[in-house]
């Protein structure tokens, strides 16, 4: 074996170590997010709201009253909580947060984005050592692929959080899923090094790949915050018709943004992302040109690449014309980015065209038992 081989087999191994090393740390990042949720109060609207009932004026832990004097008789007026504005406007305050405005929940919450931060950079430095190893980019094959998108999506949160954006109660759920991919990518899809297949020896591989992973990224960031829209709207509708959530639903979505603020996000991040969307589209049919000697083939990826950008156009388009905004317009963002998902892992793995290197394929069907 010759030096360079050897150095870059160490290279490989030190990449799975950092991997691994990531995946042990963002455990530990997942239950300090936990504890922040366990251990942070509930929202100051529901402490207020909880503080207006007859039993707590009795305790004498009601907030102050104003007195109006009218025919000599006073007249004790109750602070009005307002859950949610009538004509669908929201008066409804954004919620603390996971932490719930306790001083322990949000120490909890600290100790997990630090923890989130550390397992990013050990990811990070998994996959640079994996670029190292084979000497290109890293995203030949499935494997490559998902330990890289884990990261970037993991760097577009932190970036949100330090551009002081409302996303920290997102940590807990983006771990959770980040854990899942990346058990994903190093038992079923794990590939060893290798060199890549003729038609990605090209630096389109830089600027097509690695856009259409920054876009999947931001594209996750919106369809869980739509998700999350979707459970909120839900609460502040069965609130304002006279209904009672359960206590557990209520600690949670009491903490979180109000529904039209986590609206307006999903959609400001989606329609952000859109014209990178466009970009890689263009720019891996200009690769195609290049490696294929045609543009537009209708390969599998190609044709659930375009179907994705026809839903998230459409979604755009609904909200920008036809006013469809809310439920309507969340329903169409999911559909959207359950397009994205199926061109992500069902066209990669159970469909065969041009995109399907490495026998990525047969190796996960084989895995699963079929």
């Amino acid at each position: 074996m010759t030096l360079a081989a050897a150095t870059n087999e160490n290279l490989a191994e030190i990449s799975n170590v950092l991997i691994y090393s990531a995946m042990a740390v963002y455990t530990l990042a997942f239950f300090a997010y936990i504890a922040e949720w366990i251990f942070g109060s509930r929202s100051k609207v529901a402490r207020t709201a909880a503080a207006l009932t007859p039993k707590a004026s009795a305790a004498g832990t009601a907030p102050a009253v104003t007195v109006r004097q009218g025919g000599g008789t006073a007249v004790l007026e109750r602070p009005k909580v307002t859950v949610r504005a009538a004509s669908g406007s929201r008066d409804v305050p954004d919620g603390p947060g996971a932490h719930g405005g306790d001083e322990q929940g949000d120490l909890y919450g600290r100790i997990a984005i630090s923890l989130t931060v550390l397992a990013f950079a050990l990811s990070f430095g998994g996959v640079l050592t994996r670029a190292l190893s084979v000497e290109r980019a890293p995203w030949g094959n499935m494997y490559e692929f998902n330990i890289t998108f884990s990261t970037t999506a993991v760097g577009v949160y932190l970036l949100l959080l330090a551009l002081k954006k409302n996303v920290r109660w997102l940590g807990l759920f983006l771990t959770t899923s980040v854990l899942l991919d990346l058990g994903l990518a190093v038992t079923v899809l794990y590939t060893a090094s290798d060199q890549l297949v003729p038609a990605l020896h090209s630096y389109w591989l830089y600027i097509h790949v690695s856009t259409a992973i920054l876009c999947g990224a931001v594209f996750y960031v919106g369809a869980f915050t739509t998700v999350m829209y979707l459970f909120k709207d839900s609460y502040e509708n069965k609130l304002a018709n006279g209904g009672k959530p359960g206590s557990f639903a209520t600690s949670f979505l009491e903490r979180l943004p109000a529904a039209a603020s986590l609206d307006k996000f999903a959609y400001r991040v989606n329609a952000a992302v859109f014209p990178l969307w466009t970009f890689t589209i263009i720019a891996g049919a200009i690769w195609a040109g290049d490696a294929w000697g045609r543009y537009w083939g209708w390969d599998p990826k190609e044709t659930w690449s375009f179907i994705t950008w026809v839903a998230y156009a459409g979604y755009l388009h609904a909200r920008a014309t036809a006013g469809w905004k809310g439920r309507k317009a969340a329903y169409l963002a999911l559909l959207a980015f359950g397009c994205w998902l199926f061109n992500y892992y069902g066209v990669n793995i159970f469909v065969n065209g041009k995109h399907s290197y490495a026998d990525v394929g047969l190796g996960v069907l084989q895995a699963a038992g079929f």
